[in-house]
């Protein structure tokens, strides 16, 4: 998904709506969050989201940008927890507690390449380059080892089990791989 077409996806419950804008307004909602806080030159290609809880005021979101290649991640994702959004902003992804904004997890995994949902599973896929990380109801699940040398294609998500493919430098071709949700581990 490219930069320049964020995605929205609702697959999970949530307690809030969303709207990404084309950018930021020219004037500012009372209650504005930058992720992460501390970032240089935030306008370039940030990801601006207001933001509309059910419990509390609207914000808008403004997500700093990670990288500008069009393979890189980018939009909004309703997560296991009802009250986070999950924000994507050329792979760099936030996770946002929707009732105190101030509270949010800047996903250590770089770039992110895809993210799916594996509603069954109740977790929210972060792809990368070499690994896999699940996000549940409460925060981060697991990390897979290294599936790949370069590049993870998810091919099918069925209940608890990921199929996918990833590329090995020893014999130079893609090779299958199955993950099991509950724990990341490859599966035999």
């Amino acid at each position: 998904m490219s930069v320049d077409s964020p995605k929205i996806d609702l697959t999970f419950a949530h307690a809030w709506e969303a709207e990404i804008l084309p950018a930021r307004p020219l004037i500012l909602p009372p209650r504005h969050f930058i992720y992460p806080r501390d970032v240089e030159e935030i306008e370039r290609g940030a990801l601006e989201v207001m933001v509309r809880p059910q419990a509390t005021q609207p914000f808008l979101a403004t997500c700093a940008l990670g990288f500008r290649d069009p393979a890189a991640a980018s939009g909004v994702w309703a997560a296991p927890d009802p009250r986070e959004i999950c924000c994507a902003s050329g792979g760099y992804v936030y996770m946002i507690d929707t009732t105190a904004p101030e509270r949010f997890t800047f996903l250590a995994l770089r770039p992110v390449l895809a993210v799916r949902a594996a509603a069954d599973a109740g977790l929210l896929l972060f792809v990368g380059h070499r690994t896999i990380v699940a996000w549940g109801r409460e925060g981060q699940q697991w990390e897979s080892e290294k599936l790949s040398d370069e590049g993870v294609a998810v091919t099918a998500i069925d209940g608890w089990i990921l199929r996918g493919m990833g590329w090995s430098l020893m014999t130079d071709k893609e090779t299958p791989l199955a993950l099991d949700l509950r724990t990341g581990r490859h599966m035999a």
